[in-house]
């Protein structure tokens, strides 16, 4: 078990996991916000949240000297002083937000696909989907490489859509409300293992990370950190993990901030 003065690195999905998945709270967790503050160990964003909703976020939870991940692991955000000449703001992986957008509604006019992204409706129907104001539904909209889906078809469309997004270089990986589509070559667990060896680089020794997630779309994530933890989810997706034992995984008993706080209370320890 790690403790507090080990060179950790914490990745965090954000709604359902350090957000209430209802209310979009967090306050549940801030003692262990508090605590590793104190103890300099970088809490790292790791959402389908876009750059705008995340630097809100970050700002609110005063990370702004960490990076971040947005979009499900499309895009990296380096924070100033880890920007040089030869590393940019962001990095994206895959394809641009405008060239998906392209692609599926190509797609939609030629197979005549039953779904409908962000990038088809107004705020206020984004906010209907997930319960955000309509101005927090504006930014969740500011996207740069992956578009969220509900699909309304049947099982059989919804595989076509699968096969045609692969030959186009694309991607669906499913969150805790929508589908999402990015490139191929994305995720969150590619992400975390890029950040990861940062952290190991500037350290000069190796880390120690620990992510938590509820939905499927932390699979990859999971599956990348020392320490796992599964939070119990608001649903009934299976979130089967490769090395799926006690050592390497917790699943909480505790929805959304609580069992944020449940997970590190197990996997770190207190001097």
């Amino acid at each position: 078990m790690p403790y507090l003065d080990d060179p950790l690195i914490i990745f965090t999905d954000l709604d359902g996991s350090l957000l209430d998945h209802h209310d979009y709270s967090w306050q549940p967790a801030q003692p262990w916000l508090d605590t590793l503050a104190a103890a300099r160990i970088p809490l790292i964003l790791t959402t389908s949240k876009t750059t705008a909703e995340v630097a809100n976020l970050q700002a609110a939870l005063h990370l702004t000297h960490q990076p971040y991940i947005a979009e499900n692991g499309a895009i990296i955000h380096l924070p100033p002083e880890w920007q040089t000449a030869d590393a940019a703001p962001f990095h994206i992986h895959g394809a641009a937000y405008t060239e998906i957008r392209q692609t599926l509604v190509e797609l939609r006019q030629r197979y005549d696909f039953e779904f409908r992204g962000f990038g088809d409706v107004t705020p206020e129907q984004v906010a209907v989907w997930t319960g955000l104001s309509a101005t927090d539904a504006a930014l969740a909209m500011q996207r740069e490489a992956s578009e969220p889906l509900v699909w309304f078809g049947n099982d059989l469309d919804f595989a076509h859509l699968k096969k045609c997004l692969a030959r186009e270089g694309l991607a669906l990986t499913r969150g805790g409300r929508f589908w999402h589509v990015m490139g191929a070559g994305a995720g969150k667990g590619q992400a975390v293992q890029w950040l990861a060896a940062q952290y190991q680089q500037k350290r000069g020794q190796p880390v120690i990370s620990i992510g938590l997630g509820d939905g499927p779309n932390d699979l990859s994530m999971l599956d990348t950190v020392d320490h796992a933890v599964v939070i119990k989810g608001h649903h009934d997706h299976p979130m089967p993990l490769e090395r799926d034992f006690p050592s390497h995984v917790f699943r909480t008993t505790e929805f959304g901030p609580q069992g944020w706080s449940q997970g590190l209370d197990h996997f770190i320890a207190r001097r």
